[in-house]
């Protein structure tokens, strides 16, 4: 992994948002939001990987666009499992303070890239 900090945070986040969901699954044996959240949580880092191996600005530019959208999808199921009680509200609000940060780098990197 280089230093580029959307990278590293990215990866960083779609580990915390593996293990978050497996522990979901396991203690609280819900499946259907933890399987949402996980496909949008570890997409957003797997996004930025293809838009930084991008053969051109416009793919690089759709690709962390794809990214900042999943990032806001990922807020959102976060959210709804600690408001409904499924996870706890100190870990959600840990990834929700991660999932924020990781939300205002791709919208000035998107907005960078016009």
């Amino acid at each position: 992994m280089g230093n580029n900090i959307i990278q590293v945070k990215t990866y960083e986040f779609s580990k915390k948002i593996v293990l978050f969901c497996l522990s979901i699954q396991r203690n609280q044996k819900e499946y259907i939001l933890s399987k949402q959240l996980l496909r949008s949580g570890t997409s957003i880092g797997a996004n930025v990987e293809e838009g930084i191996g991008g053969f051109s600005k416009n793919d690089f530019r759709y690709k962390m666009n794809i990214s900042y959208k999943e990032a806001r999808e990922s807020k959102y199921w976060i959210k709804l499992l600690r408001d409904t009680n499924l996870a706890s509200e100190q870990e959600c609000n840990v990834l929700l303070k991660d999932v924020e940060e990781i939300i205002k780098i791709l919208y000035r990197i998107v907005q960078n890239s016009k």
